[in-house]
C-alpha cells in the first residue's frame, strides 16, 4: 500500500474538482483555458486538503522511528519500560508503518511542485487571465494589452508589500539576505493576507453554516425566504432584461450604421455573434449590405467604443442568461416547498406532486423512492435529520472557536484538536490520526469554502450554478481558494500543535511544514500575528449569529431577509404573489397539453384521414373547376356523370368540419403558445404567456 493512497486520493480528487466545476461552470462556451485555469486552481486546493492528513499521520511514524534510533538499545525489558515512561509515545506500541505510508522524499517534492503552482495560478496567472476574458478587445494583442493596464495597479500593490518585507529583513542587522529567506518573505506575505481573509470567512461560516440546517428543518421559514428571494430575483431578472434591450439597441445602431466594407465591419460581426439568437435574426433582416458607407457624411464610432460595447454585450447576455435560469430554478423549488406544507396535512401519507416532472425518471430510484417513502423523508424524518446535523455542526464550531483562542497554550494543552491527536499519537492508531485529521480540516475547509460560494459582490463576483458562472467569477474563486487554502491548512497544524513553532519542541516537522517555513525570520509574525489574530473569530462569530452585517446591510438598502422588517415583509407578499401567477401559468399550460394530448390519442387517425381526404377533396375540386372553365359549365358536378361519383364528392364535403379552422397541433406546448416573430414583422399565435396575465 506504500504509496498508493496519495495515487487514489489524486484520481478521487481531480474528479471530485471536475465535478464541481462542471456544475458551475459550463464547458461549452467557456473558453478552454479559463476551464483548464480553474480546474488546476480548484484541484490543487483540494489536493492539500485531503493530502494533509497523510503526512500527518507518515510524520508521526517518521518520529516514532527518530525517537527509536536515538534511545539508547534496551539491556533488558525493565530498562525498555523505563525509556517507554519518558517519552511520550510507550514503547508497548512498537513503530509500524501506517497502511498510507509515503515514501521518504516524495511528500516534499510534491508540496513544493502544489504549493509553488498554486501560488504562480493566484498571484500571477489567474488575474492576467480574468481581465483577459473580461475584455472587449477583438484581437489577442488588445486583450492582452488590456489585460496589463488593469493588472499594473494590482502587480504594482505586490511589489509594494513583497519590498516592505525585504527592507525590513535588509535593515535588520542580524538577519542576512539569502535566498531561503527571500522565500520566506514571500510565504510570509502570502500567508498574511491570506490569514487576514481566513479569519473574516471562517467567522461567518462556523454560525451560518449550523444554522441554515437547523432553519432548513422549518419548513414555513424556507418557503417565506423562497418568496423573499423571488421578489428579489424578479427585480433582477427585469432589470438584466431591460439592460439587454439598451445594449442591443446600441448594437442594432451600430450594426446599421457600420456597412459591410467599412473597415470595422469585422469587429460588429464579432459583437453580433455575441447576442442572442433572436436578435441576431432581427438585425439581420434589417441589414443593407449593399449601401456603402460614406465617411464624410456619417459619424462612425471608434474601436475603442467597439471594444466597450462588446464587453458590454458579454455582460449583459450573461447576466440575462442567468437570471432566466435561477428563476426557473426558483420556481420548481418554490413549487416543491409548497407541496411539501400541503403534504404535512394530508393522511394517505402519500406525497403528492402539483407539477410530474417532465423528464422520464429512473425507476430503479422510482421504486425505491415511491411516494410513500418521499412523504416519510419529506415530512416527517427529514426535519429531524437537519435538527440533529445542526446539532452536531454547532459543536464541531463551538470546538474550533475554543481551539482558535487556546491553541498557543502548550501546557497544559488547551486545544482540544492537540489533545485528541495527541491521544492517538501515543497508541499509533494511525486510522484515527487520519480520520480526526480530515474531519478536522473538513470542517474547516466547508466553513471557509462554502462562504465563498455564497458571497456576491453585487454582479462583480457571482458563483451561480447549473452552469451560469461567468468566466471572471470562476476565475477570482480558483484565485480565493489558492490564496486561502495554504494559511488554512497552517492554522490546522498550529490547532494540532503539528508545528514545531507553536508546539515549542524539537520534533520532526511534516513535509508541509518545512517547505512553507517556520516563519522565524520575520518574528513579529510568526510569533504576534498567527497567534492573536485568530482570536478575532469570536467577535466574528458572535457578530454572525447576532446578524449585524445583514442588518447593516439592510440598512443602507441592500434587502436582507429578516423576520422583523416591513421591508421584508412586503417583498415576501410580493413574492407570493409572484408564485402563484406563476403557478397558475403553469397549470393552464398543462392543461392544454393534456387536452392535446388526449386529442391525439382520441382522434390522431381519424385526423389523419381527414386530411388525408382534404388533400383528395382539394385536388378533384380543383380538376372540376379547371373543367368547368374549359367547358363554361356553372354546375359544379358538371364531371359526375354518374350517382356513385356525386356521393363520393359529398362524402368529402363532410370530412370538411373536422379541420376545425386548420388550428396546428404540435407536440410543443408552448411552440403554439408563444408569439413567434415571422418575416414581415408580423408575431403569430399570440396567447396569454406573460407574467402579468392574470392582472
Amino acid at each position: 500500500m506504500s504509496g498508493a493512497a496519495l495515487g487514489l486520493e489524486i484520481v478521487f480528487v481531480f474528479f471530485l474538482a471536475l465535478f464541481l466545476l462542471h456544475r458551475y461552470g459550463d464547458f461549452k462556451k467557456q473558453h478552454r483555458l479559463v476551464i483548464v485555469g480553474t480546474l488546476l486552481a480548484w484541484y490543487l486546493c483540494f489536493l492539500i486538503v485531503f493530502i494533509l492528513p497523510l503526512d500527518v499521520s507518515t510524520t508521526i511514524y517518521n518520529r516514532c522511528k527518530h525517537a527509536a534510533a536515538n534511545s539508547s538499545p534496551p539491556e533488558n525489558n525493565n530498562t525498555t519500560r523505563l525509556h517507554a515512561t519518558a517519552n511520550p509515545a510507550p514503547s508497548q506500541h512498537p513503530c509500524f508503518k501506517p497502511w498510507s505510508y509515503i515514501p521518504d522524499g516524495i511528500m516534499p517534492i510534491f508540496w513544493r511542485v502544489v504549493y509553488w503552482t498554486s501560488q504562480f495560478l493566484t498571484w500571477i496567472l489567474l488575474p492576467f487571465m480574468q481581465s483577459y476574458a473580461r475584455s472587449g478587445g477583438f484581437s489577442i494583442t488588445g486583450k492582452i494589452k488590456t489585460a496589463l493596464i488593469e493588472n499594473a495597479i494590482y502587480y504594482g500593490t505586490y511589489l509594494l508589500i513583497f519590498g516592505a518585507f525585504l527592507i525590513y529583513v535588509a535593515v535588520n542587522p542580524r538577519l542576512h539576505l539569502e535566498w531561503n529567506q527571500l522565500q520566506m518573505i514571500g510565504i510570509a506575505a502570502a500567508n498574511t493576507w491570506g490569514l487576514f481573509l481566513l479569519v473574516l470567512l471562517l467567522g461567518y461560516g462556523l454560525v451560518e453554516i449550523p444554522r441554515s440546517y437547523w432553519n432548513g428543518a422549518k419548513r414555513g421559514y424556507l418557503l417565506m425566504k423562497t418568496y423573499f428571494k423571488a421578489a428579489k430575483l424578479m427585480t433582477e431578472k427585469a432589470d438584466a432584461e431591460e439592460n439587454l434591450e439598451d445594449v442591443m439597441e446600441e448594437v442594432r445602431k451600430v450594426n446599421e450604421s457600420i456597412k459591410y466594407n467599412h473597415p470595422l465591419r469585422k469587429c460588429v460581426d464579432t459583437i453580433l455573434k455575441k447576442c442572442p439568437t433572436e436578435y441576431q435574426e432581427k438585425m439581420g433582416r434589417n441589414m443593407d449590405d449593399y449601401e456603402d458607407f460614406d465617411e464624410k457624411r456619417n459619424t462612425y464610432p471608434s474601436e475603442k467604443n467597439l471594444v466597450k460595447l462588446h464587453k458590454q454585450v458579454i455582460y449583459s447576455v450573461q447576466r440575462h442568461r442567468r437570471t432566466q435560469v435561477q428563476w426557473q430554478i426558483l420556481l420548481e423549488q418554490a413549487f416543491y416547498l409548497e407541496d411539501v406544507a400541503k403534504n404535512e396535512t394530508t393522511a394517505t401519507r402519500q406525497f403528492i406532486h402539483t407539477f410530474q416532472s417532465p423528464e422520464p425518471e429512473n425507476r430503479f430510484i422510482q421504486y425505491f423512492y415511491n411516494p410513500t417513502v418521499e412523504w416519510y423523508w419529506e415530512c416527517l424524518l427529514r426535519p429531524w435529520f437537519y435538527r440533529v446535523l445542526a446539532v452536531v455542526l454547532s459543536i464541531f464550531s463551538v470546538i474550533v472557536v475554543w481551539s482558535e483562542c487556546t491553541f498557543f497554550s502548550t501546557t497544559p494543552v488547551l486545544s482540544l484538536f492537540a489533545v485528541f491527536i495527541q491521544l492517538a499519537e501515543r497508541t499509533y492508531n494511525y486510522i484515527y490520526i487520519e480520520i480526526a485529521c480530515f474531519l478536522s480540516i473538513f470542517f474547516l475547509s466547508i466553513c471557509v469554502y462554502s462562504t465563498v460560494f455564497r458571497i456576491r459582490v453585487f454582479n462583480y463576483y457571482y458563483l451561480a450554478s447549473h452552469h451560469q458562472t461567468d468566466a471572471y467569477s470562476l476565475l477570482f474563486s480558483g484565485m480565493l481558494f489558492c490564496r486561502l487554502t495554504p494559511p488554512l491548512c497552517l492554522n490546522f497544524l498550529g490547532l494540532t500543535h503539528m508545528d514545531s513553532t507553536i508546539s515549542h519542541r524539537n520534533t520532526q516537522p511534516t513535509a508541509y511544514t518545512s517547505i512553507m517555513g517556520s516563519m522565524k525570520v520575520l518574528s513579529f509574525i510568526a510569533d504576534g500575528f498567527y497567534i492573536y489574530y485568530p482570536m478575532l473569530v469570536v467577535i466574528l462569530c458572535i457578530a454572525t449569529y447576532f446578524s449585524l452585517g445583514t442588518r447593516c446591510l439592510n440598512l443602507l438598502g441592500f434587502q436582507q431577509f429578516m423576520g422583523d422588517n416591513d421591508m421584508t415583509s412586503d417583498l415576501i407578499d410580493e413574492g407570493k404573489e409572484l408564485i402563484k401567477r406563476e403557478k397558475r401559468k403553469r397549470q393552464r399550460q398543462e392543461e392544454g397539453e393534456n387536452r392535446r394530448r388526449e386529442w391525439k390519442e382520441r382522434y390522431g387517425h381519424n385526423r389523419e384521414d381527414s386530411t388525408r381526404n382534404r388533400n383528395t377533396y382539394m385536388d378533384l375540386k380543383e380538376s372540376n373547376f379547371s373543367d368547368v372553365s374549359t367547358n363554361r359549365s356553372v354546375s359544379k358536378y358538371t364531371r359526375a356523370n354518374n350517382k356513385a361519383e356525386r356521393d363520393r364528392i359529398e362524402l368529402l364535403q363532410d370530412a370538411e368540419p373536422l379541420d376545425f379552422n386548420a388550428e396546428t397541433f404540435t407536440d410543443d406546448p408552448l411552440e403554439s403558445e408563444s408569439g413567434r416573430y415571422q418575416p414581415g414583422g408580423r408575431y403569430l399565435s399570440m396567447s396569454h404567456n406573460g407574467m402579468f396575465d392574470d392582472v
